[in-house]
C-alpha cells in the first residue's frame, strides 16, 4: 500500500509541469486523482497513462478564470468520489510574456493574479467544508522560489506567488483546527514560465548553471517526492510552511 492508498486527491494544472509529475507520484502512492488543467486532451492522457499502471483518476477540464469550472472540479470530486482529502494547488494561468517592473500593465498583472492566488483561494474554499466534515485534509499550494529572491523580469509572476504564500500562512492559522494542513512549496525547477520571454530564457540557463547540482530540477524526479510527503498522514504536524524544493540554487547571485 502506498502512503496515499484510497486519498482523493485534486490536482490543478495536471496537464503539464508540477501539477503533471504530482499526479503521477500521488497515483503510484495509491490515491485516486482528479486531474484538472485546461487541455483536455493531456489530461485524459495522464488518466490514460495512470489506468495502465493500474490506477485510477478522472479528467476535469477548468479555465481557472471560471468561478463555475472551479465549483465543478470540487462538485465532480465530490459526486464521484464522496469527498476530497487532498488539494494540490498546482495550476497557475501564464503571462504571454515577462515585462520588467517599469513595463508591467496591469491587466497583466491582474491576469496572473487571478488564476494564480484567487484561484488557488477560491479551490481552497470550495474544498474546505469537504475537509472540515472528515476533520482531515492537505493542501499543497505551490509558490516560486523566484518570489523568494525577486528575479529580474518576472515581477509580475512573483506578485501573485507571493501573495499565495500569504494565503497559505493565513489557512494555517484558521484551519488547522479541523484537521487540516496548508503549505507550500517553492520550485526552481524547469517550466513553461521560463520560455515565455527572452529573459526568462536567459534566468532559467543561468540558474542551472549556479545550481550546486548543476541543473534544474525536473517535476516528477524532484518536485513530486517532496509535494507527495506533504500530502500524506506522515506530514500531519507540518503546517503554514513555505518548503524550497531548488537543490540549493540561488535564482539572484
Amino acid at each position: 500500500m502506498g502512503i496515499l492508498q484510497d486519498r482523493v486527491a485534486i490536482v490543478t494544472g495536471a496537464s503539464s509541469g508540477a501539477g503533471h509529475g504530482c499526479a503521477l507520484r500521488f497515483a503510484e502512492e495509491g490515491a485516486i486523482i482528479v486531474a484538472s488543467a485546461r487541455r483536455k486532451e493531456r489530461l485524459d492522457a495522464l488518466v490514460q497513462d495512470i489506468a495502465s499502471k493500474g490506477g485510477k483518476a478522472i479528467a476535469v477540464e477548468c479555465d481557472l478564470y471560471q468561478q463555475e469550472d472551479i465549483d465543478r472540479v470540487v462538485q465532480t470530486t465530490i459526486s464521484e468520489f464522496g469527498k476530497v482529502d487532498i488539494l494540490a494547488n498546482i495550476g497557475q494561468g501564464a503571462l504571454d510574456k515577462h515585462d520588467y517592473l517599469e513595463d508591467i500593465k496591469v491587466a497583466n498583472a491582474m491576469d496572473v493574479y487571478m488564476t494564480g492566488p484567487i484561484q488557488s483561494m477560491l479551490f481552497m474554499q470550495k474544498c474546505f467544508p469537504y475537509m472540515k466534515e472528515k476533520n482531515y485534509g492537505r493542501i499543497i499550494n505551490c509558490g516560486s522560489q523566484s518570489a523568494m529572491s525577486g528575479l529580474p523580469g518576472f515581477g509580475a509572476y512573483e506578485m501573485a506567488k507571493s501573495a499565495i504564500q500569504a494565503l497559505t500562512r493565513n489557512a494555517s492559522q484558521e484551519w488547522a483546527k479541523y484537521g487540516i494542513t496548508t503549505n507550500v512549496f517553492l520550485p526552481a525547477h524547469w517550466s513553461d514560465a521560463f520560455k515565455l520571454s527572452p529573459q526568462g530564457i536567459e534566468a532559467g540557463n543561468s540558474a542551472a548553471a549556479r545550481s550546486p547540482m548543476g541543473r534544474l530540477g525536473l517535476p516528477y524526479e524532484d518536485v513530486s517526492p517532496m509535494v507527495t510527503f506533504l500530502a500524506s498522514e506522515a506530514a500531519g504536524y507540518i503546517n503554514g510552511q513555505c518548503i524550497a524544493i531548488d537543490g540549493g540554487v540561488q535564482l539572484i547571485a
